[in-house]
């Protein structure tokens, strides 16, 4: 499968702090590769670096088998999109007209813009103006314009930090098409069930550097115990493991009617961000 990002020890430092420490990924066409971890990891850096708005100290990184730079050339530009902190948007007029504006850029149709602002659930809002929205509804806006075009790759900063969970939700499930559709997403979040939700792979970025790297299911079985919680009808809570003399007392209790629940004691991704980094996840 063709590799659309390459990063090799990537460094960065900025005077004397250094804010990126040897991180080396590569992420698949058609992924949704989460990378994680708290404010000040770094992960806001690593996307300015992918997306060429900053120039690496050390290391190689590639997009679309060309160096990262590239993506500032305006032949390239049609072929990512990108959500950040900083909108951008002309603030005195409409979403729409903000959207239509972007489109002409792309050479793209008025259908388009209302794809898009469908996408985000904004279209009966499309006559407001931006200086009149809320935090939420800019972070949705600059989304469909990240998406107008279906770009190829798809970088996304903390897309749904500042949604309620119905948007939230919505933006989930036009993202998973848009995937479907074929377009790559990076995707940078401290959320840990956001990317339970959405990732194929995840990456745990912890003071610049990659603590751990994979399928959640498989980052799951790695640094999971296997256990099982019993919750038996007199109230008593039991914890069992995979030995014959477990197998044998859940095979009495289920005999004897005692079992009120059971559960698995599989970590979440939050749980493993503790494990792998020793601090938790603010």
């Amino acid at each position: 499968m063709e590799t659309i990002i390459e990063v090799s020890h990537l460094e960065k430092s900025f005077q004397k702090e250094q804010a990126i420490r040897d991180v080396s990924f590569e992420i698949k066409k058609g992924e949704i590769f989460g990378f994680l971890g708290p404010s000040g990891s770094g992960k806001t850096t690593t996307i300015k670096i992918l997306t060429g708005q900053l120039t690496a100290s050390g290391g190689d990184v590639r997009v679309f088998n060309n160096d990262a730079r590239a993506l500032q050339q305006p032949a390239a530009r049609s072929r990512f999109g990108i959500l950040t902190d900083n909108s951008g948007l002309y603030t005195r007029i409409s979403i729409e007209e903000n959207l239509l504006l972007y489109s002409r850029l792309y050479d793209l149709s008025d259908s388009s813009v209302e794809e898009a602002l469908k996408f985000v659930n904004l279209y009966e809002e499309r006559k407001k103006r931006v200086n009149t929205l809320s935090k939420g509804m800019i972070q949705r806006v600059t989304l469909a314009r990240a998406i107008l075009h279906k770009p190829e790759l798809l970088f996304l900063d903390e897309p749904t930090s500042a949604l309620d969970p119905v948007n939230t939700n919505h933006i989930y499930a036009g993202l998973r098409k848009l995937n479907e559709m074929g377009t790559t997403i990076f995707l940078t979040t401290h959320d840990m069930a956001e990317a339970e939700v959405l990732c194929n792979r995840v990456a745990f970025l912890d003071k610049g550097t990659i603590r751990a790297i994979g399928a959640p299911t498989d980052l799951k079985r790695q640094f999971g115990d296997d256990t099982l919680t019993v919750e038996l009808l007199d109230g008593k809570k039991e914890i069992i493991g995979k030995g014959s003399g477990d197998a044998k007392q859940m095979f009495e209790w289920m005999q004897n009617n005692q079992v009120e629940r059971i559960s698995t004691n599989e970590p979440s991704l939050g749980d493993i961000f503790v494990q792998v980094t020793g601090r938790e996840l603010l």
